[in-house]
């Protein structure tokens, strides 16, 4: 359902110029400004030739038209979402240089971890934001266990503090990290 799989720039939010959180009277509001804007029946009251602008507002106005029809059922807004966030996962996996478990990271004493890179820096991430997303690094001794109230599989793009690789912290909670 995404409008052009190659060019995933303009999101279906981007259409209709809201935000991806935005709620359905939101989405509605936007769309009827666009569609009064964009109408063919309007353009061609306001102008008797037919210029490539006017095929370029109608363009758009299929757009919003398609972006609304999408967005305003949420059944289909809901796979869209799922969509977009998976193409956005997938773009950011093209970049990752390698797959590191928690296992393979060094666990600092404030419960921050980190991964040396090849470039000799580090990729790192602390507990707050693991936490942020769910997540308790819990301390036991010099046992470290992952918490989390849902126990789902996730991933986390890492960048190097220096250089231009990232790498994939696989979180599995169900104890094979």
């Amino acid at each position: 359902m995404l409008l052009d799989k190659n060019a995933q720039k303009e999101t279906l939010y981007d259409v209709l110029n809201v935000k991806e959180d935005a709620s359905y009277e939101e989405i509605r509001a936007s769309y009827r400004s666009a569609i009064l804007n964009l109408h063919p029946d309007k353009l061609l009251k306001t102008s008797d030739e037919m210029s490539s602008s006017h095929q370029t507002s109608g363009d758009r106005f299929l757009t919003v038209q398609k972006a609304w029809e999408i967005l305003s059922n949420s059944t289909s807004r809901s796979v869209y979402d799922n969509e977009l966030r998976g193409s956005r996962q997938d773009a950011l996996a093209a970049d990752v240089a390698e797959d590191v478990s928690l296992q393979d990271m060094i666990i600092e004493e404030a419960l921050d971890l980190s991964y040396q890179c090849r470039c000799g820096d580090y990729f790192s991430i602390d507990s707050t934001e693991l936490e942020k997303m769910g997540y308790s690094l819990l301390r036991d001794g010099s046992v470290i266990s992952l918490r989390t109230v849902d126990s789902l599989p996730a991933s986390v793009i890492l960048p190097c503090g220096s250089c231009s690789l990232k790498v994939r912290l696989l979180i599995n909670i169900d104890g094979s990290n």
